[in-house]
């Protein structure tokens, strides 16, 4: 049987790994396809699927985005698996939530200076070119910096909602989310569920109304479920008539531990056969 991972981030985004670089370790780890699903942006598709295209390797680089959206004051992130990433509403739409996190960023910026971190937008551009910023870039020139020792505790005491640093950012709702990826014809995946701090019921109602707006699948595969998650997400799915999908949330050197296609110490697998739904 062969092996994918549908849901992985690149330099575009807050990854480690280059597009091409990813193209590269999906070959080292076998994998026969990846989707590569940075946040709010599709800046590395373009790379990581010409390179692809020009290896004489079989493998598949699906073109993907991770879409963050908010729901009764939590975030809850839409994967857009296979998506039009050229669809001029598509594009329209996406840059005005890439320039809400800049304005953003702008404000994280000054909140970090004022707590005596001496970082500045030339700084974060030197250091990332044009990733889309998140926070997790600010956590590693905290370590870089000599600020903090581990992402950890710039999260924990810095960076965390109601900590000195965070600004939070207008989103839009997962309806939203499942509507626009709708728009550039891909298929609208809830990634993670087992991160969302909601009761089973406040969830099963959630992908309910999704369901109604065009979800089609549940990330129920993936690198930190616990014992029974994974059942639990498949029947939640399958009560609703959606797909299921897995994936690793690889970053690189961002999550130590966290490897692509196959999670923490091998607790993952995703069979090629769930590409039948997204392809």
């Amino acid at each position: 049987m062969k092996y994918i991972d549908l849901h992985v981030h690149s330099t575009a985004s807050d990854g480690s790994y280059t597009p091409s670089e990813l193209v590269n370790y999906a070959l080292k780890k076998d994998l026969c396809a990846f989707a590569l699903t940075d946040h709010d942006t599709c800046d590395g598709l373009d790379e990581a699927i010409s390179y692809a295209a020009s290896l004489p390797y079989d493998i598949t680089v699906i073109p993907g985005i991770e879409l963050s959206a908010e729901y009764m004051g939590e975030d809850v992130h839409i994967l857009g698996l296979n998506i039009d990433y050229k669809n001029t509403e598509f594009l329209t739409e996406l840059k005005e939530f890439q320039d809400s996190r800049s304005n953003r960023n702008v404000k994280m910026i000054k909140k970090l200076q004022d707590n005596g971190f001496a970082i500045t937008q030339a700084i974060v551009d030197k250091r990332f070119g044009d990733a889309v910023i998140t926070r997790a870039h600010y956590a590693i020139l905290m370590i870089e910096m000599g600020y903090v020792k581990d992402k950890d505790e710039a999260f924990t005491k810095w960076l965390n909602k109601d900590c000195p640093c965070y600004v939070p950012r207008h989103k839009i709702t997962p309806s939203g989310a499942v509507k626009l990826i709708k728009k550039a014809g891909g298929h609208p995946v809830m990634a993670h569920p087992v991160l969302y701090s909601f009761t089973d019921n406040v969830l099963e109602e959630l992908v309910t109304n999704l369901a109604s707006d065009g979800l089609e699948g549940i990330e129920a595969i993936y690198c930190l479920n616990k014992a029974g998650d994974e059942e639990k997400y498949k029947n939640l799915a399958f009560r609703h008539g959606l797909y299921i999908t897995g994936g690793s949330d690889f970053h690189g050197t961002a999550k130590p531990g966290l490897e692509f296609g196959t999670g923490y110490d091998n607790n993952i697998a995703v069979p090629e056969t769930l590409l039948e739904n997204i392809l």
